[in-house]
């Protein structure tokens, strides 16, 4: 269980970011180079085998940040906890992570689009909420784009529909309140507290993921699905437009090449020289990414760019005041 330190200056942080999963859609180890090993076997996906996932930074599941936000904990208020996608892999990071990070509970949950790494986990919300067997609780807020929601309603129309049929019996299921958010950079909304500005970036040229901006105390971005930036969004986030980004984190799916609907190693890198931040974390990699290898070699490119760049890894809590 890893802290990156980025932020402390010697003070306490008083909040968090802790990176719940750092893989792709598929994850890693990739299933296939273990039950169809090469020769020689693929380095990363074979340590699965023999390193437990908590000890192994190779060990990807799908994208998804908790934000450990005590800004009103200072005040004699509580702690929030709100998390970024609730993909495939939701329950296993809460088992694993959860409870290593003392994670109790979930406040809010933002969604940065609809596909399945990022929202198979929803049904399995019902298990970090109050329980009760008439779904007698207050409803977790969930913020989400209304293409997103139009998706959600047609995967889950349980955790949708507000009336039960006359005659249903009632079935726990998770309860939700939620909240249509803009596509638009200038449309601002609030979770538990923490101001958001959506990033509205292209994930493949027919499809409009979101990103998140926010801290006031430190300017953090997180873009985990991305090809392409439109030019109002990466003003947004550059140090030549709106200001410096203290923390990128961002995707980076293959480790050479290019794909049609994220960027790779290659174009993740002339995009953070481009947007120029203090820092920035890799997400979204697949079994291509040595952890150690490649943070090795990201020393140099750094030092030569005056840019600090490193792979993020499930696990990783970021010290930081928002």
């Amino acid at each position: 269980m890893a802290t990156f330190n980025g932020f402390v200056d010697g003070t306490p942080s008083e909040s968090a970011l802790i990176f719940l999963g750092t893989g792709c859609s598929s994850m890693v180890p990739n299933l296939m180079c273990l039950l169809q090993p090469s020769d020689p076997p693929c380095p990363v996906c074979v340590q699965s085998l023999s390193i437990p996932p908590e000890r192994n930074p190779n060990y990807r599941c799908n994208t998804s940040l908790l934000i450990d936000y005590g800004a009103a904990a200072a005040n004699g208020g509580d702690r929030k906890y709100i998390l970024i996608d609730v993909g495939k892999t939701f329950r296993e990071t809460v088992l694993r992570w959860f409870v290593a990070h003392r994670i109790p509970r979930i406040d809010s949950i933002i969604l940065t689009h609809e596909h399945a790494d990022a929202v198979l986990g929803l049904d399995d919300i019902r298990a970090v909420q109050a329980f009760s067997p008439t779904n007698d609780i207050d409803p977790t807020p969930i913020y989400l784009s209304q293409h997103s929601m139009d998706s959600i309603a047609e995967k889950f129309p349980y955790l949708v529909q507000k009336k039960r049929k006359e005659g249903a019996e009632i079935r726990r299921v998770a309860q939700i309140d939620w909240n249509i958010i803009a596509d638009d950079c200038n449309q601002q909304f609030f979770a538990s507290g923490l101001k958001f500005t959506p990033l509205p970036v292209m994930h493949g040229e027919d499809y409009i993921c979101l990103g998140f901006l926010f801290g006031e105390k430190n300017r953090v971005a997180y873009i985990s699905d991305v090809s392409r930036f439109p030019a109002s969004t990466e003003y947004v986030i550059s140090k030549s437009g709106a200001g410096q980004l203290d923390l990128l984190i961002l995707d980076s799916l293959y480790r050479t090449g290019s794909h049609n609907v994220h960027l790779c190693f290659p174009q993740t890198l002339e995009t953070v020289k481009r947007l120029c931040p203090k820092q920035t974390l890799l997400i979204g990699m697949t079994h291509e990414f040595d952890h150690h290898k490649d943070n090795e070699s990201l020393m140099e490119w750094s030092r030569r760019e005056g840019i600090p760049v490193k792979l993020a890894h499930d696990g990783l809590r970021v010290p930081i005041n928002l």
